[in-house]
């Protein structure tokens, strides 16, 4: 159940995090081979190196700034190369930086578009494309977040960016339905990883303990954990989750537009 036998993925934001346990979870259920691409190529070859050796998956690492178009396409010439196809792609990666309405450079929203919008949409153009020239039935995964919906306020462009690439699914999803190629998207909510200690850390000036203290706090006593995430993943690309495409699943441990009492608020107002 949950196996991806003889496939061959393309994860990005592969090389630590969420991204890193999607690629282990594909070669622990039977891929044949995974490009991972992100930005640290040390740690992308020695990820690459790990997983192979554990799993016997055929694993490689790809250095790609998602918003670099270019590279984006060159990424999936590399997987062509060296397996001849992609059968998976997920869209993993993402930017998290603060900034609300108010605040938001120029600079950061050109990253945040160019990162968790521009990158997966030509990935997802050249993938296809190798997709319907191969004739194969696909599957490609998009992390969302539940910030699409509406998000926190210091999560302006994030918010934007993650309600853009929702609609990038449900679009691509209908667009291919004919073809065969499924297209979904996992809206996850908090979720533990290195990347939220280090935004913790630099933008909230949250202790070190404060994975430990925000998990008292929540429903299940934790938040999620990447690997759960993965499994998630996996059922996606799998065969198991059969005709479904189009679907924007949330996630979390909240249900969206539910509160005890009053609706929420912002915590103050908007200052300039």
């Amino acid at each position: 159940m949950n196996r991806v036998d003889d496939k061959i993925a393309i994860v990005t934001g592969g090389t630590q995090g969420l991204g890193a346990a999607i690629a282990l979870n594909f070669a622990k259920v039977g891929a044949k081979g995974i490009v991972i691409l992100g930005r640290n190529e040390d740690r992308g070859n020695n990820l690459s190196e790990k997983i192979s050796k554990e799993t016997g998956c055929t694993v490689k690492f790809f250095k790609t700034e998602l918003s670099n178009v270019n590279e984006c396409r060159e990424s999936v010439l590399f997987t062509k190369k060296n397996f001849s196809h992609v059968d998976i792609l997920v869209n993993a990666a993402g930017l998290t930086d603060r900034g609300n309405i108010v605040e938001t450079s120029e600079e950061l929203f050109d990253q945040m578009i160019g990162v968790n919008v521009k990158g997966p949409f030509f990935l997802i153009q050249d993938v296809v494309k190798n997709m319907i020239e191969n004739e194969i039935k696909g599957s490609i995964i998009n992390i969302g977040s539940q910030a699409a919906i509406t998000g926190q306020p210091f999560l302006s462009s994030y918010s934007l960016s993650k309600g853009a690439l929702a609609t990038l699914t449900k679009n691509t999803a209908f667009a291919l339905l004919k073809n065969n190629i499924r297209v979904n998207q996992l809206n996850i909510g908090w979720m533990a990883s290195d990347g939220e200690h280090a935004i913790q850390t630099k933008f909230h000036n949250a202790p070190e303990n404060w994975l430990e203290e925000a998990e008292k706090k929540q429903p299940f006593k934790r938040l999620l954990k990447t690997d759960e995430v993965a499994k998630a993943v996996t059922f996606l690309a799998s065969s198991d989750s059969g005709m479904m495409t189009g679907s924007v699943i949330d996630f979390d441990q909240s249900v969206v537009g539910g509160y005890p009492f009053s609706p929420p608020l912002p915590s103050e107002k908007m200052k300039i």
